[in-house]
């Protein structure tokens, strides 16, 4: 059982994990060093907790006590209940949801690992077969909200497993996990040491590439679901300057999403959220 532990000084140490959440440089230095994230919201809490996440300590208003009690109960992390004033002072913003949670991170698998038992690594059985069959690559995204919604997407869509390159965001960064609403703790993750030479790490596994772009050589995204890929990999660039020319020479296929109206592209999530549906692998 949880201490719950009332704090009425903003700068008790003890608060040092929720310190300062709205500086978005202090924090993507901090967390990572420190192995920790933050999950805020009781949804997103009790999602982490059921991903296997350990928790290091919780942060309260008190209207949220009597909700999130059954969590107070079960962890041995210590509560920290504040005022909704304090709480603002620490984190730097209004905590409209009223619950912080200091999680804990976990070691990233190898991209072997992940490729082989994707389903086992999320921490729950959410069946499928034993190897993934489709998994997403993100490259070099730097906007916590879009990777936050491109997860919840993978999540909800079917894709077993996401492969960050080395300059992409956070996905734990406290606006991706809440923009995902937890997706972020459903589908296993991590990040090639070298991008992209991850291209020939997954075709040695069997899979096809198909990168995500304005190209002339690109076909439609309705002629890649008719080819019924039985392991594909999708690609997805940053914000703008989409993906890079040595990304584009080392994949297998370039794609489009076929558009009207003059419109050349979707948002990154949009688009993934497209892609990821139109090649779901079926069942029947």
């Amino acid at each position: 059982m949880a201490d719950l532990i009332t704090i009425d000084d903003p700068d008790d140490p003890r608060l040092h994990d929720f310190t300062g959440l709205t500086d978005v440089e202090l924090r993507r230095r901090r967390e990572p060093a420190e192995g920790l994230f933050i999950a805020e919201g009781e949804k997103v809490i009790r999602r982490a907790r059921h991903a296997g996440y350990e928790m290091r300590s919780m942060l309260l208003s008190a209207k949220w006590i009597d909700l999130m009690r059954d969590v107070i109960d079960e962890v041995p992390a210590p509560v920290y209940a504040v005022t909704p004033e304090l709480a603002e002072r620490v984190t730097g913003y209004h905590v409209h949801r009223g619950a912080l949670a200091s999680m804990q991170r976990k070691p990233l698998p190898t991209a072997d690992e992940l490729l082989a038992t994707p389903r086992r690594i999320a921490g729950d059985d959410l069946g499928g077969g034993p190897t993934a069959r489709r998994v997403a690559v993100f490259e070099d995204i730097v906007d916590h909200a879009n990777l936050g919604a491109a997860f919840r997407n993978a999540a909800a869509l079917g894709v077993e497993a996401v492969f960050l390159s080395p300059g992409c965001a956070d996905p734990l960064y406290r606006r991706s996990v809440k923009v995902s609403m937890g997706g972020v703790f459903q589908v296993p993750w991590t990040r090639f040491a070298s991008w992209p030479k991850g291209v020939e790490v997954l075709r040695s596994e069997g899979f096809t590439v198909a990168a995500l772009c304005l190209s002339e050589r690109a076909i439609t995204l309705d002629e890649l679901a008719a080819r019924k890929i039985e392991k594909l990999a999708l690609v997805f660039g940053t914000e703008g300057t989409g993906l890079t020319p040595r990304t584009l020479a080392s994949v297998d296929e370039h794609v489009r999403i076929p558009m009207d109206a003059g419109v050349d592209s979707l948002n990154v999530a949009a688009a993934s959220a497209v892609a990821f549906y139109a090649t779901r692998p079926r069942t029947a």
